[in-house]
């Protein structure tokens, strides 16, 4: 039986668009035994998918705190623990999805004799026996195109890659209570509004949710806000300003989040994990791209990517603009409201 070791230690909206692995693995090796190393935060995310046999998790933060209090000796027997264990797994395949030192010293310890290394950033690639780097892309970026170009270089069938990401039944639950708590009960359509992520040149604009909202309020969808508990603030200044307006920003946990995306009839949101969840889905999504563009193309019909190419973009983590963000203030409320409305004319 082969064993395979996926090495995606976060982030949030990564390790969705890796989860495409996954399916594509199955298919290749269908009796294979996978497991995914992940840190804390991301864990929720895999959590709950029945075709992974294992899900492994870092505790980085704890032994970082260790390392902050010096407490050297039980950092060492925690690292030769986990590398024992690690190693008992004995992984025949280890994939660096990440491509970075830290992901690539721990696909080096599972003493795998077979490393992937993803692009290999940071001279990672040195401790893995090859390198996978995927060729430009010949036309719109297609979404988890670096994980597409690693499955086809291992073999995986043609169209074995889908975003992968499993739902549980506890959550389901605990997210459904949450919304009905909040007004929206079963068979009540909403849509969930992601405006929130790590970089402010990647957000779109407060009052441009808020008129969004009232939009989607007055043609019937409950405007359902969602993040994390560092969003509270920001929502609770969309929310100030739309009546009716539903705000569970740092309410729910990561895999309630999840439940809680595939229960909408659409998602409106930035580049985020929570977007790339709602493609993932399959729910009718509308992305905002400005200064990044993680891809063009989300292989599914039922969501639409709204990016506009300036001279400038994307520039990533350097914004030229002086905190204007005219790639982001190009989408107008209507404009995103008429894409919102087109993709949920199939199901009306």
């Amino acid at each position: 039986m082969k064993r395979i070791l996926i090495v995606r230690l976060s982030a949030i909206g990564d390790v969705v668009m890796a989860s495409g692995l996954i399916p594509a693995l199955r298919a290749l090796h269908p009796d294979a035994r996978i497991a995914w190393l992940v840190e804390p935060a991301a864990a929720p995310l895999l959590a709950h998918n029945p075709r992974l046999d294992e899900v492994i998790v870092w505790p980085r933060g704890e032994w970082q705190q260790l390392w902050r209090e010096r407490r050297y000796t039980e950092l060492w027997r925690r690292l030769r623990e986990f590398r024992r264990a690690l190693r008992a797994q004995r992984i025949d395949l280890a994939l660096d999805t990440q491509g970075l030192l830290k992901s690539a010293v721990w696909s080096w310890l599972s003493g795998a004799p077979r490393r992937l290394s993803l692009i290999g950033r940071e001279q990672s690639h040195r401790l893995a026996t090859e390198r996978v780097v995927p060729p430009p892309d010949a036309g719109p970026r297609p979404i988890g195109a670096e994980y597409r170009h690693l499955a086809r270089h291992l073999g995986a069938p043609e169209g074995s890659f889908r975003l992968d990401l499993a739902v549980g039944a506890a959550p389901r639950a605990r997210a459904h209570e949450r919304l009905a708590a909040a007004g929206v009960s079963a068979g009540v359509r909403y849509v969930t509004l992601c405006p929130f992520t790590t970089r402010p040149q990647k957000h779109w604009f407060e009052d441009r949710w808020q008129a969004l909202a009232r939009r989607c309020r007055d043609a019937g969808l409950v405007p359902v806000l969602l993040g994390g508990p560092g969003d509270r603030t920001a929502a609770a200044r969309i929310a100030a300003g739309v009546p009716g307006l539903v705000d569970l920003a740092g309410a729910l946990k990561l895999d309630e989040t999840v439940a809680a995306i595939e229960g909408a009839a659409l998602l409106i949101g930035v580049d985020t994990g929570l977007t790339h969840m709602g493609t993932a889905l399959e729910v009718p999504t509308v992305a905002l791209f400005g200064s990044t563009c993680p891809y063009r193309d989300p292989r599914t019909p039922r969501s639409v990517v709204l990016y506009e190419q300036l001279d400038c973009s994307p520039c990533q983590r350097h914004p030229t603009c002086d905190g204007r963000f005219d790639c982001m203030r190009a989408f107008e409320v209507d404009r995103v409201f008429a894409e919102a409305s087109r993709l949920l004319e199939p199901a009306a």
